[in-house]
């Protein structure tokens, strides 16, 4: 039975349609970003694509294969199937044409056709910046992008990472522990958690109003290609890109070449150049990347529409605050500064020992504070400390601040 023309087509059932061709564009074999937004550009709309003959099909330059995979129904009943498990799995997904598809990635060279989501995916257009760097970080590393990830989302900046190990992890972490937004874009189907331990850590980040996106179907493993590729939308997608640590040759410098051929903006946090993964970070700072210590350095570089945005609506959060003394120092918040005073003094004299950017042997610790407290009072403190998530306890009994 033949589909009714486009123009013949309520809006919302062409709407529909048009999602769907997407869709089935998308599962296509032989088919990728480009192909398919230059076939979508000469059918004139995707929803045009159920009506096209095998030899109209052939005309949009692309491969045999691909045209006989069309004409034949198969992408299309691939779209409808992937669709009804979408909804199935409580996932959702947005086309090129949406309108609630990102504008900024619109812009760059190669935009996904479809996007895979979880949460909510309203996020994608607000400010981000988004945190990457490497997956075996020195505490240092951890440590500055928890810190700088938490102090951006205080100030309602969306976080982007790719919730890979070390500095993904720690970024997604920081964001969510000052209960702000957090996007986290796989290189997976969003049904397919990667790496597996960070289970706990996908879930908290749909729970506290993020998302989960990706530009893969769902079922897709984590191949090693596919993070690479994805790179392109972390940078697409945000304001500007932050390196924390990254060696030579890494994941991590595509995404800051992709910040650069899309005029994103890219900062850079300085590293101790006798470590191997200070030299992506410092050698970016040589190329003028904005050397980065704490959260005023970015957010004073911020394009000055989206830090008015974010003022605004940071000061209608504290008028409607019912403390007002709450909120009322938010720009100077430093969790470093008042945490103290909520300590006992034994847990102040350890704290004060445990640095953020260095970890500390118990031992050392210890001996440090040999004559001012007794062993007891140093285990009690540091498991008081570790409780209230302001310690860290590393492998082999080595201690670090979480900010």
């Amino acid at each position: 039975m033949p589909h009714p023309a486009p123009s013949e087509l309520q809006p919302s059932v062409a709407s529909e349609l048009n999602r769907l061709a997407w869709m089935a564009l998308t599962l296509t074999p032989g088919l990728g970003p480009t192909r398919i937004g230059r076939a979508v550009q000469l059918l004139g709309s995707a929803d045009r694509l159920f009506d096209a003959s095998l030899t109209e099909l052939e005309a949009l330059r692309i491969p045999a294969a691909s045209a006989q995979f069309l004409a034949d129904g198969r992408a299309r009943q691939a779209a409808e199937k992937e669709i009804h498990l979408i909804q199935q799995a409580g996932g959702g997904f947005l086309t090129f044409d949406d309108p609630d598809y990102p504008q900024r990635l619109r812009e760059i060279f190669d935009p996904p056709a479809v996007l895979w989501f979880r949460g909510d995916p309203t996020l994608l257009v607000r400010p981000g910046i988004a945190v990457v760097g490497t997956r075996q970080p020195s505490p240092y590393g951890a440590g500055m992008a928890e810190r700088l990830s938490r102090d951006l989302a205080l100030r309602k900046v969306v976080i982007l990472s790719g919730m890979a190990r070390g500095v993904d992890t720690a970024a997604h972490k920081g964001a969510i522990e000052a209960k702000g937004l957090t996007v986290a874009v796989w290189g997976t189907g969003i049904d397919v958690i990667y790496p597996k331990e960070n289970k706990r850590l996908a879930e908290q980040i749909v729970d506290s109003g993020g998302a989960i996106l990706s530009e893969y179907p769902l079922g897709t493993f984590p191949a090693p290609q596919n993070f690479p590729i994805r790179n392109r939308i972390l940078s697409g997608l945000s304001v500007g890109v932050l390196v924390i640590e990254a060696a030579e040759h890494s994941g991590t410098r595509i995404t800051a070449r992709c910040a650069m051929e899309q005029n994103r903006d890219v900062y850079a946090v300085p590293g101790n150049v006798t470590n191997k993964n200070a030299w992506g970070p410092n050698t970016l700072i040589k190329q003028g990347a904005k050397l980065t210590a704490t959260w005023e350095d970015v957010w004073e570089d911020l394009p000055s529409q989206v830090r008015l945005l974010l003022e605004d609506e940071l000061a209608a959060d504290r008028a409607d605050e019912s403390n007002p003394g709450k909120t009322a120092s938010l720009f100077n918040f430093d969790p470093g500064d008042v945490s103290p005073a909520e300590m006992g003094q034994h847990e102040r004299l350890v704290f004060a020992k445990i640095r953020h950017d260095e970890s500390l042997q118990l031992d050392d610790l210890m001996e440090s504070l040999e004559g001012t407290l007794a062993s007891p009072e140093i285990f009690t403190a540091l498991f008081e400390l570790e409780l209230a998530g302001k310690v860290r306890q590393l492998p082999g009994k080595n201690y670090v601040r979480t900010f």
